[in-house]
């Protein structure tokens, strides 16, 4: 097989496999966009909004509307910056991270179900693929 039909289809399935597992969340009122910031927030930790809107790649203008919309619903709250008074540090709340829990275990839940219906060959080529795809993804 070409390397580029190979690039193609596995570029196509990722994509394929990623919407299945956004569209599997328990937070309908939250958006996708909304979301992505909880799971930052969640994988890294309190930032401040810049350092936020550089890791979402948007503009810090847009993440001070993002995080004001998720303030609003309860899942963020925003401190003083301890050091620098001009800045804010942006946490989730215990409703933001129950929110995140509750989603990765609703997208797990359905991943699951579709991995027990596969054979064990196939689960085995598939463990041995995601090592592959997280070296790939690791080496930027």
């Amino acid at each position: 097989m070409r390397e580029t039909a190979l690039a193609s289809r596995l570029r196509l399935a990722v994509m394929r496999l990623n919407r299945k597992l956004r569209a599997q969340r328990t937070g309908q009122d939250v958006t996708l966009t909304q979301l992505a910031v909880l799971s930052t927030l969640y994988k890294c930790g309190a930032l401040t909004p810049g350092r936020l809107a550089a890791r979402e790649g948007v503009q810090p203008p847009s993440m001070t509307r993002v995080i004001a919309a998720l303030e609003e619903l309860g899942y963020v709250e925003r401190s003083p910056h301890p050091s620098d008074g001009r800045q804010s540090i942006v946490t989730l709340t215990p409703a933001g991270l129950a929110l995140i829990d509750e989603t990765i275990s609703a997208r797990e839940a359905w991943l699951d179900h579709r991995l027990a219906e596969l054979s064990e060959p196939e689960r085995e080529v598939l463990s041995r693929a995601a090592e592959i795809i997280e070296r790939i993804a690791g080496n930027e």
